[in-house]
């Protein structure tokens, strides 16, 4: 029996991969991304410990939504690749029955650690933070180049990616830099779409709860005609935008 840790379950998560799906949010996560709004996944020894076979015997009941509304089961965090045992064991249940998996990841993985728990996900919601090195590591405390390297690794082995970017007013909203990014994307084989997220404010409040100083206090939301200006860069690369 394969344990994990978990913070919380949503049954019918609707953003998170196609379909209705059941969204298992994993515990722990390296990065410390400015922005985040689960700041009560980072620390790994936190959350509840579940087992492999909980999870899949309680996705069981969920089984006839998902085959009609064409959905799964996605893992997202925290960052799921950091409990990759766990992962695999729970991705190869599904698939006995299956149902489509899907992983959301900052890619800031080492690829020989989850080649493994590749080839029973279906689907990877790959968060690029920042094209931009530097930026970043100001932005999340970590190098982007194991992301951009599982990015490649991923395109090579033709695995199915949505790409998924925040835009922070003022620090990845770039223009110079979302062409770098939109330029990026395109030179890859396999991106379903890309997903360009605004900011927003709502996991605020959990840092206060926690004690941990907000980095982003008095940045907005971005405009919505600027984020319409960063899709028309992905659009005239012939990028599905959403």
């Amino acid at each position: 029996m394969v344990m994990g840790k978990i913070h919380s379950i949503e049954t019918c998560g609707t953003v998170d991969g196609p379909g209705v799906r059941y969204v298992v949010f994993m515990q722990g996560c390296l990065l410390r991304c400015a922005y985040c709004h689960n700041p009560d996944t980072w620390h790994l020894n936190d959350g509840k410990e579940v087992s492999t076979d909980e999870i899949f015997n309680d996705v069981k009941r969920y089984i006839p939504y998902m085959k009609a509304s064409g959905g799964g089961v996605t893992l997202s965090g925290g960052e799921p690749t950091l409990q990759v045992e766990f992962c695999t064991d729970l991705f190869k249940k599904l698939k006995t029955e299956k149902i489509h998996t899907a992983i959301d990841t900052s890619g800031f993985v080492d690829i020989e650690k989850v080649e493994e728990l590749v080839k029973y996900t279906d689907l990877f919601l790959l968060d690029i933070k920042h094209i931009d090195d530097e930026g970043h590591k100001k932005l999340t405390g970590v190098s982007n180049k194991k992301t951009l390297k599982f990015a490649k690794y991923l395109s090579d082995i033709d695995k199915k990616v949505w790409i998924r970017h925040v835009i922070v007013p003022g620090i990845t909203d770039n223009m110079e830099e979302i062409k770098k990014l939109a330029d990026f994307a395109s030179s890859l084989k396999n991106v379903d779409r890309v997903e360009i997220l605004p900011y927003h404010k709502m996991g605020v409040y959990k840092y206060e709860a926690l004690g941990i100083p907000y980095s982003l206090k008095g940045i907005n939301p971005p405009d919505t005609s600027k984020i319409e200006e960063i899709k028309k860069e992905f659009r005239k690369r012939d990028i599905k935008i959403v």
